[in-house]
């Protein structure tokens, strides 16, 4: 199989169309059969209720070339589960999860020439999201829905990828919206969640910071996480925390994580809930997830007020370092993986 002619090392996260994309739909009760396409096409009616009422949720994940050539994915499996329960959330039919898991297996094989080879610095991040599809004008769940999947390679989320997200040298900011209502769906992945987003995030960029810092609704004293990552901190005595909130969502890079600093490491670990009056005295700052795996925060501005974490100014800080560099050696095979993390994908 012939690798696809692109500069890997120089592409960004944005959508390259590929070969082939899996298709599956919903209707009278049951999804049928699925299948692959090259349509990259979805026709809709007007009054469709992904149109009308924001009816849609989605996951990624990531393929990627290992150390010995083989292609793989990160725990798909956990994916599916995650986009089940967004799906019953939105009153909307979960796709299988063990069909979910042969979708990413089918459309990686199909697009094998896109995924990068090993030590490019790129993945192939997959999209699985699904949608309601017929007419739908009364407030209500939609009949029929369709379940889609696609594939693109891409670079580093963040433009500095595993370098600090810094920009003059401003970060994040502790945004003046809020993300998620105590008791409505940031635990899950659906599309309003994002749109709602949107606005903070241009304005954010639009000042020269990268990302929001977005606390809890209630009460504005809880760090939650940003538009697009959880976050991890690292005590000064090299404990590694994480966040604790029904309104945050579940990342699947974040319990790995967890896992790798406590069971890799050696740390201690806690997932709790995290004030803002504490963010001051951690030694370590980062943002993780699928798409950014995990990148150093160098600063913090709270309205003015700047809390500055000089571990991650320059370079990861050590511990940080340590997480990034476990968790990658699992994705790439360089590390051995806990049982079921990694899924094969054999290519003829």
């Amino acid at each position: 199989m012939e690798k696809k002619n692109i500069d890997w090392s120089s592409i960004g996260f944005g959508y390259i169309k590929t070969d082939k994309r899996y298709v599956s739909n919903y209707k009278n009760g049951a999804w049928d059969e699925g299948t692959l396409t090259d349509d990259a096409n979805v026709v809709l009616s007007e009054c469709a209720g992904v149109l009308q009422y924001a009816q849609t949720v989605f996951e990624g994940l990531k393929a990627y070339t290992t150390e010995d050539g083989r292609i793989v994915c990160f725990r798909p499996d956990l994916n599916a589960s995650r986009m089940a329960d967004s799906a019953k959330r939105l009153e909307m039919p979960a796709f299988p999860e063990d069909r979910f898991v042969k979708a990413v297996e089918e459309t990686v094989r199909a697009n094998a020439a896109y995924v990068p080879p090993y030590g490019s610095g790129a993945t192939l991040y997959i999209r699985p999201y699904m949608f309601g599809s017929n007419p739908v004008i009364g407030v209500k769940p939609a009949d029929e829905y369709q379940f889609r999947m696609f594939c693109t390679p891409v670079g580093p989320y963040f433009k500095g990828g595993a370098k600090p997200i810094t920009i003059k040298p401003i970060t994040i900011r502790v945004s003046d919206f809020d993300r998620a209502a105590p008791h409505g769906t940031g635990h899950i992945k659906a599309g309003l969640n994002y749109a709602m987003s949107l606005h903070a995030i241009v304005t954010a960029h639009q000042e020269g910071y990268d990302e929001n810092m977005y606390l809890d609704a209630a009460t504005r004293t809880k760090v939650e996480e940003t538009g697009g990552a959880n976050f991890i901190f690292v005590t000064k005595d090299g404990t590694v925390v994480t966040p604790k909130s029904n309104s945050i969502l579940p990342s699947i890079t974040r319990r790995s994580l967890m896992v790798v600093a406590e069971k890799y490491l050696g740390l201690k670990v806690e997932h709790r809930e995290v004030y803002f009056d504490e963010v001051k005295d951690f030694a370590e700052c980062g943002l993780c997830g699928t798409a950014a795996v995990i990148s150093p925060v160098g600063k913090i501005v709270d309205h003015g007020k700047e809390i500055c974490f000089p571990s991650g100014m320059e370079k990861m800080g050590p511990v940080i370092q340590k997480l990034y560099d476990t968790l990658t050696g699992i994705q790439m095979g360089r590390i051995e993986a806990p049982e079921g993390w990694i899924k094969e994908i054999k290519v003829d």
